[in-house]
């Protein structure tokens, strides 16, 4: 008689692998829209920001309209990573690893740029 555990095995394992990548998508959309928000916000305060085309990288400020760009590019590309794995609003996985994204990279660059703006 037939069994069919390796072929069961083989899906269990696909399924695993798909779920570390929707992950790993989200992480990146919360690290994305995060990003997104002093960008806009100085672009559109007409303030200059660091952006990465600055010089020094990450350190000079660059003009609003830029900042405008970075940001917009930053928020579009965060709800392009949401809608490739759509996910239920809620207490779930998917949720707080979005939560999880963009509370690490607003953790590191909220320390980033008070060390710039103190040396300054």
């Amino acid at each position: 008689m037939y069994e069919a555990k390796e072929p069961l095995s083989n899906i269990a394992r696909f399924r695993e692998k798909a779920l570390t990548m929707n992950l790993v998508v989200l992480f990146f959309a919360g690290a994305f829209l995060c990003n997104s928000i002093p960008h806009l916000s100085a672009g559109l305060q007409g303030a200059a920001f660091p952006t990465p085309f600055a010089k020094p990288r990450g350190v000079g400020n660059s003009s609003p309209f830029l900042n405008f760009l970075w940001g917009s590019f930053n928020l579009f590309v965060g709800i392009a990573l949401v809608s490739l794995c759509p996910i239920a609003v809620g207490p779930n996985l998917d949720c707080l690893t979005i939560i999880v994204g963009f509370l690490a990279l607003g953790t590191y660059l909220s320390r980033h740029f008070g060390k710039v703006r103190a040396g300054r």
